[in-house]
């Protein structure tokens, strides 16, 4: 199954220890924020991102936590060159 370069950019972030974070009103996320694991924001995450991961069951929350990589996601995701 082939992802797109958005949700590719996001799995590649999670996979190297970031995180999302979920807001929620009425049982309901209305905002999600994506974390690098040095603690930055990463702005090119939106809801229909977010939801098109959960579907495919690539991120996923524990005991309401944050949203982190599945073994799923890390299959999804295609290994890139880190800069460090």
């Amino acid at each position: 199954m082939d992802i797109s370069r958005a949700e590719q950019r996001i799995l590649h972030l999670l996979a190297q220890g970031g995180h999302i974070r979920a807001v929620k009103a009425d049982k309901r996320i209305i905002q999600v924020d994506c974390f690098t694991r040095e603690g930055w924001r990463y702005p090119d995450l939106d809801l229909d991102l977010f939801r098109k991961l959960k579907r495919k069951r690539a991120i996923r929350s524990l005991n309401g936590g944050a949203y982190r990589i599945t073994r799923r996601g890390l299959e999804l995701v295609r290994s890139q060159l880190d800069n460090r």
